[in-house]
């Protein structure tokens, strides 16, 4: 996984966290909810490229 994927994942997460506690704080579901989609994003995003590492690890294991 590449550095500034990994970084930008971790932005989109906390940015999630900060607006669905924001959210929360303020009575404010709409808030919460784009909080929570935003969490949800980067923990999709860090899949597939987890995906993308394993597959490289498989086809660098067969070079050898």
């Amino acid at each position: 996984m590449g550095t500034e994927d990994k970084a930008a994942n971790k932005v989109t997460d906390v940015k999630g966290k900060v607006k669905e506690s924001a959210g929360k704080a303020t009575n404010d579901e709409e808030l919460e909810g784009k909080g929570k989609g935003d969490q949800a994003e980067a923990s999709i995003k860090d899949g597939v490229e987890n995906l993308k590492d394993a597959a490289g690890n498989v086809k660098d294991a067969f070079k050898k």
